[in-house]
């Protein structure tokens, strides 16, 4: 079974609430049990430097994000569950991709311009207040992806321009020192729930609406008490459309026991009663997780071991991988022979041709497929994305036909004709089917 590799960071910045719970939490726990799935999951402690320098809260919310997820039912037996600043390969891997990465790629990070966007609003410095962190972020955030070789990383929709960066600078990685990283993807969840907070908006700390994921019982039943509702009076029909309070019951709730909810609302339930039945249902759910929680919170050294074990796993990963790209780019040992040149042949095997595929200063993405011995067999015109080259990749080594299909895509080299280019084709083909 082919195993798809994913990768999750989670920055830790304050206390958890159901939202981050219904909405996150929940649903990618119960993905770590999918069959052919290789999960991790790593708490972001570098990533919130940049916007936090206040050391305690920074260890606390590390401390409580951890607990979090843990009483939550995450299990460091079936994930690789670590903390980003306890893999000393990240930081060095952010520095060979800085040195692959144009500024002109990170002037554009969305971060970066919304930082711009606020100065000049303000009539200030357009860089007043950007610290070199916020400017690098992508590039860590790359090198977080890239150690591992993610193939996937589940992201919202206004996180995707930092996976295409991450596959910008593997493919420039790649195109100077060979074919080391997998290109990511993201995987976008559309279908994250939003919980409605306790004033009718989103449910967000910016807000200061949440309902804390672990607070004890009383402070709950309070805090449910504190939703907002309208004026309708027990026995007038109620509205579910717009109801922070049925919205965040339907999230804990099941599908019979919302059925039930929305016909005591037709019914005009009481307030009181239904936030009755909230506290209930809510409670239900996480009086189990808050007694480990609390338990977790009380014995650090027990969240500290979990960590230690994910870490351990995670840099018997990296430490390897780390040497072999400090080989590539030439840090290496001066007794140690040269490496050998890509497509040599290696320890019995025959030397193959191999596809590289890359980034041009016009911005489009072009591949090339290079014999065995260093000639140049096969060249693309530009593609507007990676994943379009990468797919037509896949065609010429997969398709008889592709060849000819794929012509207009195609740049004519200069001696070398079709024949040759098929034989080639067909030796990756063989190879990848043995």
């Amino acid at each position: 079974m082919t195993t798809t590799r994913f990768l999750t960071g989670i920055t830790p910045s304050g206390t958890p609430h159901l939202g981050n719970y219904a909405g996150m939490m929940r649903p990618a726990i119960a993905a770590t049990r999918e069959p052919g799935v290789e999960n991790f999951y790593f708490l972001a402690d570098y990533h919130a430097l940049i916007k936090c320098q206040e050391p305690e809260r920074v260890h606390r919310s590390t401390l409580e994000i951890a607990a979090s997820w843990l009483a939550a039912g995450l299990d460091p037996e079936r994930v690789t569950f670590y903390r980003q600043s306890d893999i000393p390969e990240i930081p060095e891997l952010t520095w060979f991709l800085t040195c692959v990465t144009g500024k002109g790629l990170l002037n554009r990070a969305h971060a970066y311009k919304a930082a711009q966007d606020k100065n000049a609003e303000a009539g200030r410095e357009s860089d007043d207040g950007v610290t070199a962190g916020l400017f690098m972020y992508p590039v860590l955030m790359a090198a977080d992806i890239l150690l591992f070789n993610a193939h996937r990383v589940p992201v919202g929709r206004d996180q995707i321009q930092h996976i295409e960066m991450a596959r910008d600078m593997a493919a420039s990685f790649n195109h100077l020192y060979g074919e080391h990283f997998t290109l990511p993807e993201a995987a976008i969840e559309d279908n994250v729930a939003t919980l409605l907070g306790l004033d009718g908006r989103k449910m967000s700390k910016s807000y200061d609406n949440t309902i804390p994921l672990f607070c004890a019982p009383a402070q709950l039943r309070k805090l449910i008490g504190s939703i907002v509702t309208d004026s309708r009076a027990p026995g007038e029909p109620k509205e579910t459309e717009g109801s922070a309070l049925f919205q965040i019951y339907q999230a804990f709730a099941t599908p019979e026991q919302t059925a039930a909810m929305r016909r005591a609302y037709a019914d005009g339930i009481a307030w009181g009663d239904a936030k009755q039945m909230l506290f209930e249902c809510i409670d239900r759910e996480i009086a189990p997780m808050r007694a480990r929680y609390d338990d977790l919170m009380a014995h650090p050294e027990k969240v500290e071991a979990a960590l230690q074990i994910g870490a351990g796993r995670a840099r018997a990963i990296a430490r390897p991988f780390l040497q072999t790209l400090r080989a590539a780019v030439g840090l290496r040992p001066l007794s140690a022979a040269q490496p050998q040149a890509q497509g040599a042949q290696k320890a019995g095997k025959a030397a193959l041709p191999a596809f590289k595929q890359y980034r041009e200063a016009d911005g489009k993405f072009y591949f090339k497929l290079v014999a065995a011995d260093g000639r140049l067999l096969l060249q693309s015109t530009g593609f507007a994305a990676p994943r379009d080259a990468g797919q037509a990749i896949a065609r010429l080594q997969k398709e008889a036909g592709a060849l000819q299909a794929l012509a207009p895509q195609l740049a004519p080299v200069a001696g070398v004709d079709a024949g040759e280019v098929s034989a080639a084709l067909q030796a990756l083909a063989d190879t990848a089917n043995t």
